[in-house]
């Protein structure tokens, strides 16, 4: 089948239905501006016919693109579901578009029960619920329907969509994301065994989820209810849905409150964060890849069963109340790239955590204590390291510059991270980036200089070493370092001059740093480094300063002395004033005289 088959003729029943939906869109940006009747509407964009028939089998005008490069074409103005009356239609995708209306009309009595179609995908664009379908009793001629994704489109004046999705039964995936659906309507029997993808998430359920949902689960691989307001559920349904082989479950940012320390989870892809899971970790499924089960309440020490994880390439257990050291078995994960322990409990050394393919380590606000290994400076694929808010002493390794990944730009980032930050007063919903390199040491106990080999990370975008007691000079080297957008030295005892790149956040708490933008620089401020002891110059300065304060001194005394002296005592005074006037009569009389001898000659 194609799109721009020229010797088959579309039917003509075809074409206008098409034509039909094309009144009311609006296509500013000419996505449809091939459809016309002048043409065979086989040759039309995103239309596909059968190539012996000529009838219209696939339509496909969906406006999202993989390419960034590529221009997104989007169609707005009215959605028309009469294009569901083409009688042999088995693909339609008209999503990520910017429809404002869906136009249903009557198109139940035009569709047979004989209908082909088995993809429909009306997924809209965003998730601002502009689109809305209040019921949904059109759609029992679907019977062969086998994929259905209405993505962010508004069903809550539909308060039997279960019922309608349940006469189905062909159906593999059901995808109703952003749908504002509220509740799980109460059903004696699913006929929905053959569904393999579920997903309700973003959706704001107020009801229970129903026994009969729980029953599901044989053929099931995929599973999303996140962000769905689920709160409570039945203890023993709940077990048989995580210990089920799922390819991924998804029940992310809930509110769930269960002890599942007594479970297996089967999944190779699982995510329970943002719930308030309690007791011990669960035991894992050796298959599993992508572990999150950060934002809970989880306690106690790592399971020792998870040492089979061998397939483990993230882990992500942020913000429990999970303590104790880590298993050693932890450098035999050779697959984990991404390791989220930040603020739990964790103590002892980080020594046994290295892993030849980290990219990303944050360990911040734990009771880790010990210096910071250097074979953790040894890990080239390394580009997001924070180990903040610890007990870490010792100096910076400096065999830092074998990151090689902060040296030169690469990106292979596995999994998208994100956590809280608090950095220079301010909260912050932090994601790690694959394009931005981050060094974060701050608020720990490290001390020594800074090593030159550090500035030889010149792909690094955040460094923060603020608050240790960190010394020496900041090297100019880190004018190489480009890149830089955010630094933090504050709070360290650093001396000497600094960048103006930055503002004085970045270097307050460092008394002895001076020069724009912070205080110039003084003598108390010289650096010592290059300060030279007393000399016999400095000597010289100092009688020199003296001299000129006596001269002063005496000047005023003098001065004051002789005129106060005249001034109060009448006979110095006269006396004085006979004194001037002999002293100019004799000065008048030699002048004279001298005239006179010049004048003859």
């Amino acid at each position: 089948m194609c799109n721009n088959h020229t010797l088959v003729q579309c039917n003509e029943k075809d074409r206008e239905t098409l034509l039909t939906f094309k009144q009311g869109v609006n296509d500013t940006l000419g996505r449809i501006s091939t459809w016309s009747t002048e043409k065979s509407c086989c040759a039309w964009e995103g239309v596909h016919c059968d190539n012996i028939t000529g009838r219209v089998t696939k339509l496909n005008l969906n406006s999202y693109f993989h390419d960034d490069h590529q221009p997104i074409k989007v169609l707005k103005g009215k959605m028309n579901l009469c294009i569901l009356e083409l009688k042999f239609l088995s693909y339609l995708d008209l999503s990520h578009n910017e429809f404002d209306v869906i136009k249903i009309s009557s198109i139940q009595h035009n569709i047979t029960n004989s209908s082909k179609l088995v993809y429909l995908d009306l997924s809209a664009y965003n998730f601002d619920n502009i689109l809305h379908i209040d019921n949904l009793h059109w759609f029992s001629p679907f019977s062969s329907l086998k994929y259905l994704r209405f993505n962010g489109i508004d069903l809550h004046k539909e308060t039997n969509w279960l019922q309608v999705v349940n006469t189905l039964p062909s159906q593999l995936e059901l995808r109703l994301r952003g749908c504002n659906l509220n509740n799980f309507p109460s059903l004696e029997y699913l006929n929905l065994s053959s569904l393999v993808t579920l997903d309700l998430s973003e959706n704001n359920f107020t009801s229970h989820i129903p026994n009969e949902f729980f029953n599901l689960t044989k053929n099931l691989t995929t599973v999303d209810l996140s962000h769905s307001n689920i709160y409570m559920v039945d203890k023993n349904k709940f077990s048989s849905l995580i210990e089920t082989y799922h390819f991924e479950l998804y029940l992310s940012k809930n509110s769930i409150s269960e002890d599942i320390s007594n479970l297996t989870m089967n999944c190779f892809d699982l995510r329970l964060d943002h719930n308030n899971f309690t007791g011990g970790l669960p035991n894992i499924s050796p298959m599993a890849a992508i572990i999150d089960l950060s934002y809970n309440s989880f306690s106690g020490s790592i399971p020792h069963s998870w040492m089979n994880l061998k397939e483990l390439g993230v882990l992500d257990l942020w913000s429990n109340g999970l303590s104790g050291e880590l298993p050693s078995y932890f450098s035999n994960l050779k697959q984990l790239q991404t390791m989220n322990l930040g603020e739990n409990e964790f103590n002892g050394t980080i020594t046994i955590l290295i892993s030849p393919n980290f990219q990303v380590v944050i360990l911040r606000e734990n009771k880790f204590e010990g210096s910071i290994p250097p074979q953790l400076f040894n890990l080239s694929y390394l580009f997001h390291l924070d180990l903040a808010h610890m007990k870490l002493s010792g100096s910076l390794p400096h065999n830092v510059y074998n990151l090689t990944h902060m040296v030169t730009f690469h990106v292979d980032l596995y999994y998208p991270t994100t956590f809280n930050l608090f950095t220079k007063g301010q909260d912050y919903m932090y994601q790690v980036n694959p394009d931005r390199r981050t060094i974060d040491l701050s608020a720990n106990s490290l001390f020594g200089e800074l090593p030159l080999e550090l500035f030889q990370l010149v792909q690094v975008q955040t460094l923060n070493l603020s608050h240790n007691n960190l010394t020496g000079t900041i090297p100019l080297l880190i004018g190489d370092m480009k890149l830089m957008e955010s630094l933090d030295f504050s709070n360290n005892k650093f001396f000497g001059t600094q960048l103006q790149s930055f503002n004085a956040s970045s270097y307050i708490g460092n008394p002895k740093l001076c020069g724009a933008p912070l205080n110039n620089c003084t003598m108390k401020e010289e650096n010592p480094r290059t300060a030279t002891p007393s000399t016999k110059n400095e000597d010289d300065d100092s009688i020199k300063e003296s001299l000129n304060l006596g001269m002063g001194v005496g000047f005023a005394a003098g001065f004051w002395g002789i005129c106060g002296s005249l001034f109060l005592i009448r006979k110095w005074r006269h006396a004085c004033f006979r004194f001037f006037d002999r002293v100019g009569d004799n000065l008048y009389i030699t002048l004279m005289v001298i005239m006179a001898v010049t004048d003859r000659g």
